[in-house]
Order: C-alpha cells, then sequence, then structure tokens
C-alpha cells in the first residue's frame, strides 16, 4: 500500500512539475521583420510585429521597450518631437516621454486606429489611418479628422512635409494640403503608378516610391516624371535621402541613385539575397535598412551592408527540427542552427534561395527545408543547400514534411508529393493527390503505415504512400486542419477554430473524431507535440498541456509573453522548445 501510494504521489508531483515548468526565451534567431526606424540623438528604435526596439549604439545591440504597449503590437511609423516619440500602431498612437522605457496611449477621437504613417509639423500631429488623415496639435491628447478632398476609403501609406506643405501618399496618388489638413488636393498629373508606398523631400524635390517605380516633382506635386533608369525592381516601400544620395529600398533590395533618380545602381553587398526593405534612418553617416530579415547597417552609403541584430528577437519561428545536439529553426529569413538549446543561433544558408523556410525534416543525416518556392537539402547540417525539385509545380508553399522509411512526403500549396531518393541530387517527385480533393495540404503524419493529410477539407487517410486517399472526417465538426500528433493509437487533430479533436481508429475506414477541447480557451490550434503522457497544443494564446488525451487543459505560459502565438514545436530530450510569432524560440523543460 505504501508503495501504490508512494508511486501515486510521484505522479502528482511530476504533473505539478510539468504545469509549473517556466518557458526561457533562447538569444534569438535573431533578426525578424522591421517596420519602421525613428531617431532622436543617439537612439535608434525599430518597430516591429512585436513591438519596439531601441539601440543605443547604431545597431550592436538590441532591448525591447514596450511597457505599456499592448501584447503583439505591430508598430508601422514613429515621429519624434524633441523629447517626444510617437509610435502609430495596430492599437493607435502611442506617447513616450522617456526614450520608450513606457508608453501611453494617446488616442481621443481617433476614430480609426490602424495608424500607418505620423508625421509632424510645428506643433502639429498628423496621423494617416485606414481611415483616413487625422491631426492632434496638443501632443495626441485629442484628435479631429481632417479628410476634406481624400476620397472615402483612401489608405494613406505615406506622409511628408515640405514647409507649410503636407503632402499624403495613398492608394490613390499623392494629396497635397497647405492648410494642415483642412483641405486637400490630388497633385497626380504624371504619376501613372497611383500606388504610393513612400514619400520623400529633398529641398524642392519630392520623390514618390511606388509599385511602379519612382516618381519626381519639382513643384510641390503639380507635375511629376518617372525616374526609374536602372531601377530594375520597381516595387518601392522606402525611399531615404542622405545629402545628395537618394535610397530606394524595394521588395529585391536597396538603389542608389546621386542625381536625383536619373540612374540607379545596386547597392546590396552584404544584404541576403531576395531583400525586401520595408523602411530606412539616417543618423549621420550611418544608414539603416530594416528589411523582413532584420536590420542592416551601411557606413559606406550602401557599399557594404553588416547584419545588426542581437537582440531582436522579433522572429517568425515557423518550423523546428532536432538533429542530435544540433537545434534547427526555419523562419522569415532562411534556417538557423544552435548547438546549445539556443544559447546562440548561426544562420545556415548557403545555396538556400529562398528563405521564408516552412517546414523543417530530418531523415539520417539529411536536412530538408521546406520553403515558399520547393524543397531545399542539406547533408552537412545547413553548411550548405541544394534545391531538389524536380517533379514540383513551380512557386510551390511547402507546408509539412512526413517521413516513413525511405519515403518522403511533401504537403503542399498544390497537395501530396512522394519522393523515394529524397536525398540524391537528381531526387523527383511524383505528385499522390487521387481522392484527394483540396490539395491545400497544410499538415502530415505518419502511423504505421498509414499516411494522413491535413487539409481545409479535413482530414485524409492514404493506406498505400499516397496512391489514393479516403475522406475520415466523421465527428470532425471542424475542417481546416494545421496540425497533427500521433501518441499510439491516437491521433490528434489541431483545427482552425474547432480546438482539438481525437480519433482512437483513424486508421479505420469507419473512423471518428471526438472534440477534445475542456480548458483549452484560445484558438487555432496551430502546432501539437506529444511526449509521453503529455500532449501540447500551440495556439494563438499561448501554450496548453493535457495530460489525459485532451480530456482536459491548462494553460502553461508562465514565462511567456501574453497571448504569445506558437507556431511550432520540437521535443529534445528533456526541453520542449516552442517557435513563436514574432518572439523567436522559446525552451521549457518537460
Amino acid at each position: 500500500m505504501k508503495r501504490l501510494l508512494s508511486f501515486f504521489a510521484a505522479v502528482v508531483l511530476l504533473g505539478a512539475q510539468s504545469l509549473q515548468a517556466q518557458w526561457i526565451q533562447t538569444n534569438g534567431p535573431y533578426g525578424g521583420d522591421i517596420l519602421c526606424f525613428a531617431v532622436n540623438g543617439s537612439n535608434l528604435f525599430a518597430g516591429t510585429g512585436g513591438g519596439v526596439f531601441l539601440s543605443t549604439n547604431n545597431g550592436t545591440s538590441w532591448t525591447v521597450v514596450n511597457t505599456g504597449l499592448p501584447t503583439n503590437t505591430t508598430v508601422s511609423s514613429f515621429a519624434v518631437n524633441g523629447s517626444n516619440l510617437f509610435a502609430g500602431t495596430s492599437w493607435g498612437v502611442f506617447l513616450s516621454t522617456n526614450n520608450g522605457t513606457s508608453w501611453t496611449a494617446v488616442n481621443a477621437g481617433l476614430t480609426n486606429r490602424q495608424v500607418q504613417a505620423l508625421a509632424v509639423s510645428g506643433s502639429n500631429l498628423f496621423a494617416e489611418t485606414n481611415g483616413g488623415v487625422f491631426l492632434s496639435t496638443n501632443n495626441g491628447t485629442s484628435w479631429a479628422a481632417a479628410n476634406t478632398g481624400l476620397p472615402i476609403f483612401t489608405t494613406v501609406s505615406a506622409l511628408a512635409v515640405n514647409g507649410t506643405n503636407l503632402f499624403a501618399g495613398t492608394n490613390g496618388g499623392v494629396f497635397l494640403s497647405t492648410n494642415n489638413g483642412t483641405n486637400w488636393t490630388a497633385v497626380n498629373t504624371g504619376l501613372t503608378n497611383t500606388n504610393v508606398n513612400a514619400l520623400a523631400v529633398d529641398g524642392s524635390n519630392l520623390f514618390a516610391g511606388t509599385n511602379g517605380g519612382v516618381f519626381l516633382s519639382t513643384n510641390n506635386g503639380t507635375s511629376w516624371t518617372a525616374v526609374n533608369t536602372d531601377l530594375t525592381n520597381r516595387y518601392v516601400n522606402a525611399l531615404a535621402v542622405n545629402g545628395s544620395n537618394l535610397f530606394a529600398g524595394t521588395s529585391r533590395g536597396v538603389f542608389l541613385s546621386t542625381n536625383n533618380g536619373t540612374s540607379w545602381t545596386a547597392v546590396n553587398t552584404g544584404l541576403p539575397n531576395i531583400t525586401f526593405v520595408n523602411a530606412f534612418a539616417v543618423n549621420g553617416s550611418n544608414l539603416f535598412a530594416g528589411t523582413a530579415g532584420g536590420v542592416f547597417l551601411s557606413t559606406n552609403n550602401g557599399t557594404n551592408w553588416t547584419a545588426v541584430n542581437t537582440g531582436l528577437t522579433n522572429t517568425n519561428v515557423y518550423a523546428l527540427a532536432v538533429d542530435g545536439s544540433n537545434l534547427f529553426a526555419g523562419t522569415s529569413r532562411g534556417v538557423f542552427l544552435s548547438a546549445n538549446n539556443g544559447t546562440s543561433w548561426t544562420a545556415v544558408n548557403t545555396g538556400l534561395t529562398n528563405l521564408t523556410v516552412l517546414s523543417l525534416a530530418v531523415s539520417g543525416s539529411n536536412l530538408f527545408a521546406g520553403t515558399f518556392n520547393g524543397v531545399f537539402l542539406s547533408t552537412n547540417n545547413g553548411t550548405s543547400w541544394t534545391a531538389v525539385n524536380t517533379g514540383l509545380p513551380n512557386i510551390t508553399f511547402v507546408n509539412a514534411f512526413a517521413v516513413n522509411g525511405s519515403n518522403l512526403f511533401v504537403g503542399t500549396s498544390r497537395g501530396v508529393f512522394l519522393s523515394t531518393n529524397p536525398a540524391l541530387r537528381d531526387a523527383s517527385w511524383t505528385a499522390v493527390n487521387t481522392g484527394l480533393p483540396n490539395t491545400f495540404v497544410r499538415s502530415l503524419a505518419v502511423n504505421g503505415s498509414n499516411l494522413f493529410a491535413g487539409t481545409d477539407d479535413g482530414v485524409f487517410l492514404s493506406t498505400n504512400n499516397g496512391t489514393s486517399w479516403t475522406a475520415v472526417n466523421t465527428g470532425l465538426t471542424n475542417t481546416p486542419i494545421r496540425a497533427f500528433a500521433v501518441n499510439g493509437s491516437n491521433l490528434f487533430a489541431g483545427t482552425e477554430e474547432g480546438g482539438v479533436f481525437l480519433s482512437i481508429n483513424p486508421a479505420l475506414r469507419d473512423a471518428s473524431w471526438t472534440a477534445v477541447n475542456t480548458g483549452l480557451t484560445s484558438a487555432p490550434v496551430l502546432s501539437l507535440a506529444v511526449s509521453g503522457s503529455n500532449l501540447f497544443a500551440g495556439t494563438a494564446g499561448g501554450v496548453f498541456l493535457s495530460t489525459n488525451n485532451g480530456t482536459n487543459w491548462t494553460a502553461v505560459n508562465t514565462g511567456l509573453p501574453t497571448d504569445a502565438t506558437a507556431i511550432s514545436f520540437v521535443l529534445d530530450g528533456s526541453n520542449l522548445f516552442a517557435g513563436t510569432n514574432g518572439a523567436g524560440v522559446w525552451r521549457r523543460p518537460l
């Protein structure tokens, strides 16, 4: 009897330890999506999808400064007025008077709080939103709409001030106000592309960056001229002026003009391949580029760039994989490797020509990366990569892998594909989609000889390596499937809106599903992981744990940011790693 009681006490103790374990943020991977910058003296601020980061040493290191900002705030714009720093966010405008140490909402009268851009002119603060332009004359204490003359449903993406002239770049061209937004007038003659993403002023020159290149006006927008010679990418997201140099940030890197746009030269040495540039900042001789892969610094007008991302933990981590002591993270800027449980990370992207990595898989000594456009193979822990896409359609999102013996399956935006020789340089793929009516496959799972595919139309089963598929959806009341987990004969499915479902006989033709969601208070379920009797669910509201096959769930988020989104999981010995949306990789003891 004493032994039995001791056994139960040990089980209870282990369960309590599992519930109380705390998450710890690893040191990266660094360098997520940078949306905007602000410079105030020696302080450089970066706006991201995870709030505000501050560097006091030209980007050498960064610190998050989000106290007072809502969780998971997207910061799209900044404005500086003396000691006041304003942030335009997905929750409105916030003010800091102490370099980001704390923030206060200043939104009275701001009826649309999706703030895309900010501008200061004297004592006037302008905010451009999805609902037009708003003006505050008292540092955001109150706001009034300033939209007369702007078309209804205008999306304003950029603001620029030149003397008493205020310019708004919109999805319908450029508009001018000469009276602080009281009235607006379209000034678009010669502007052949009216999707305006950026504006820049240099003396009497006004530049507009559009989806069709750069345009110049020398008369306050009365007329425009295209200035795009040698600008080989004309999707222009950002503009910056530094002395006689004009920089254009595009969806394929940075371009420099030294003659007001008459001609352009690509200046991308040191930038990753296919760099989407969202923003610039100039501080003396330092030029900063905010990209989809972090911050880059040039001290020589773009001739060379260096990544300056230490501490920028706003990375989207879509996939995780473990191979021995190596931990791999698939991110929006490629694959990163840590050999010390996340204490440090190294980019391992040579040959990886598509850096948005959605999935990872290990098979023997082979590491596979699924990207926005195909599969890549590394046989040396990511040191180098080779595309292995023969037989895959062009522009194929590779969302999931499944390994079954020598067979490698990929779930893609075009269905399921099989390779029986994936580690060979001449590997080829074959579509295996007969009976699969929805070919956008988000997840895959293997259980013995059974292969399961999760689609927007539910779960499909193949017992013959994908030769044919059968729907197994009885009882599945929410069919968009985002994740699977296998535990013995149990198959768990994470769904878009219905939580977690369990099937205890998924390989049978009369398989059925049961919702197992008591205590699971967040959706969608984006990831699942099993460790012994522990089942973890990653959701848009953090991580949940069930110790009884989903009958009950408990939130286990101690240490995680509030409402952290756990996109991916991987187990490594005594640790569970979670890849998040905008907060890098976190570690938790099991």
